[in-house]
């Protein structure tokens, strides 16, 4: 409940963007008709949910209202939240870390929390009473792996690293091997968040998927793409330039609380049907959480 109440407080911004200006749009209307479709879908595009998306909620909210009949205005809220929650489908499937150790493959360009998101996950595997392993892979900035030191250290995982400009493939290799002595259960894998060319960055996370799929092929793998839901619709431009690089299973979203571009995580699933499995409210290390799609909607909307 404590972290509900969080979840509420965090997409405040959001609510007022979307469900408290929709609220006042049907005070105003006594009937449906096609200027209420318009108000709702002009909020729905400005509120970062996009076009593509606000075109498929605005079609079935129509398809919806004639083929019940409906009338009264005040009906279109219940109405828009079954909808978007239908939308989102199903994103609370557990990674499975049964076949040790588990690989998770974090990627992101930088600036959007990829290290706080890496030390976040590796505490809550932690407290779980998993056993973490974090492979310092972003080799390309010195602050990469300071970073990442200082997280796994409050998260109190073990971790792998070297110095600036070693070969990010050969830290995986040493981390992988590293995972398998010390009988890991969770090995996170940091990624460079920017390099010269997207081809650099093609070629470089292929080659790090090539020595986990060689070295641990019966391990269960994914690889999450690390957002920041501040930066709205360019979000869903990162989104797809890495799913083009790098296959995305998931999509962890940071910043929630600071924007009233909440909407984002509606386009990402909707649009891109990339499921979001983790959201962060906050920047201590408890304040990144699993992604369950009926907490979402119900803070949002009630």
């Amino acid at each position: 409940m404590e972290f509900f109440e969080r979840l509420k407080q965090g997409l405040e911004k959001t609510r007022k963007g979307i469900v408290e200006r929709i609220d006042s749009v049907l005070k105003v209307f006594k009937r449906i008709d096609e200027d209420l479709f318009d108000e709702i879908e002009e909020i729905l595009i400005t509120s970062d949910i996009g076009v593509n998306t606000t075109n498929k909620i605005i079609n079935e909210l129509r398809e919806t209202v004639k083929k019940n009949k409906i009338e009264n205005p005040a009906e279109i809220k219940k109405l828009l939240k079954k909808i978007i929650s239908d939308l989102l489908g199903d994103s609370n499937r557990e990674f499975d870390v049964s076949s040790t150790p588990a690989v998770i493959t974090i990627v992101g360009v930088n600036g959007v929390g990829k290290t706080t998101s890496i030390g976040k996950i590796a505490n809550s595997y932690v407290k779980e009473g998993k056993k973490v392993l974090i492979a310092a892979a972003d080799t390309f900035r010195a602050a990469a792996i300071d970073q990442l030191d200082i997280w796994a250290k409050r998260a109190h995982a073990d971790i792998i690293k070297n110095k600036e400009g070693t070969d990010p493939t050969a830290i995986i290799f040493d981390a992988i091997n590293a995972a398998k002595a010390r009988k890991t259960d969770i090995l996170i894998c940091d990624t460079a968040g920017r390099l010269h060319t997207k081809k650099n960055l093609m070629n470089e996370l292929e080659k790090m998927h090539r020595i986990i799929n060689r070295e641990l092929p019966d391990s269960s793998k994914q690889t999450l793409l690390v957002l920041d839901a501040t930066t709205g619709q360019n979000a869903i431009t990162q989104a797809k330039m890495f799913n083009e690089i790098s296959s995305i299973d998931g999509i962890i979203l940071t910043k929630l609380d600071g924007t009233a571009k909440g909407g984002i995580v509606i386009a990402i699933m909707a649009d891109l049907k990339i499921p979001v499995k983790y959201i962060c409210i906050g920047e201590q290390i408890d304040d990144l959480k699993p992604f369950i799609k009926d907490e979402f909607i119900n803070a949002l909307f009630d």
